[in-house]
């Protein structure tokens, strides 16, 4: 690994909030939804909700970094020499070794456009960057965690607390959505609606669950 490896995304702070607050908002909500029906103590219920915000924090931080690391595959649309002889030892003809490269330009051309029209830089890999970058999604995560879990921490009472979570949950999807149109430079309106769609639809497949054991 060298610094000259393009990372596969900006380590900014916008793009580690895109990333990391609706992944913590929607796992815990989901969490929350689920484990709240069953006859557990309260104490349990606060211990293992803590545990998933803990330890999903910790997984989005490390994708992240690895993320921000990049490699060598991304320096080039071209296949590798190593990559090209693997082929032909598999007795797979020039021509279409020709193909898959073509097909390669073609993906990177179209990986290339999407990081353009979402706004989103390539960058070399730097470590403090990497480290800084994991740090804010961890972070970003936890924040939108707190949205989905926040309400049963300051009231035992998981009824009312539901409630609370649910008008959280949706308040902080539509200020997201805002503001991811706002960093992406894209309609609010699509956005707010399909992050909507997204956590009725965690929350109706945790009714579901429920419903069924």
């Amino acid at each position: 690994m060298t610094t000259s490896h393009k990372a596969i995304r900006s380590s900014g702070w916008k793009t580690d909030f895109l990333i990391g607050f609706p992944d913590g908002l929607f796992l815990l909500f989901f969490a929350t939804q689920i484990i709240q029906t069953f006859p557990i103590e309260v104490q349990t219920f606060y211990t293992i909700h803590l545990c998933i915000w803990l330890i999903g924090a910790v997984l989005v931080m490390f994708s992240s970094f690895q993320a921000n690391k990049g490699d060598a595959q991304h320096d080039s649309a071209l296949l590798s020499d190593k990559e090209r002889s693997r082929l032909q030892h598999l007795d797979i003809n020039a021509r279409t070794i020709a193909h898959i490269e073509h097909e390669m330009v073609k993906d990177a051309k179209t990986w290339e456009d999407t990081l353009e029209q979402e706004k989103v830089r390539e960058t070399t890999f730097s470590h403090s960057r990497a480290v800084r970058s994991a740090l804010f999604t961890g972070f970003f995560f936890l924040l939108g965690g707190a949205m989905s879990l926040g309400p049963y921490l300051s009231n035992e009472n998981f009824n009312a607390a539901s409630q609370t979570s649910i008008m959280l949950v949706f308040l902080g999807l539509t200020v997201f959505s805002f503001m991811k149109a706002k960093i992406t430079a894209q309609r609010p309106l699509p956005i707010i609606l399909r992050y909507w769609l997204m956590g009725a639809g965690v929350f109706l497949g945790a009714w579901m669950l429920h419903k069924l054991f």
